[in-house]
């Protein structure tokens, strides 16, 4: 004899599987915190100013003569 299985609790079990799938992946795309991400931002800043403040020439033209 086989054993009766109550459809609505599998239902809500794979709905419920397929929800945590799917915040695992939005996690894994999206999920940083605020603050990791104004730590990135920072890190950005002073590696823009630094590089800004080690270039040679300044620029001053876009059609790239200087003088």
């Amino acid at each position: 004899m086989s054993n009766v299985v109550n459809l609505n609790k599998f239902r809500k079990a794979r709905a419920k599987a397929e929800a945590k799938k799917r915040a695992e992946t939005n996690v894994r795309l999206h999920g940083r915190t605020k603050a990791e991400r104004e730590i990135e931002a920072r890190q950005k800043a002073r590696l823009e100013h630094c590089v800004d403040g080690a270039r040679l020439t300044p620029t001053t033209d876009d059609d790239g003569e200087h003088g």
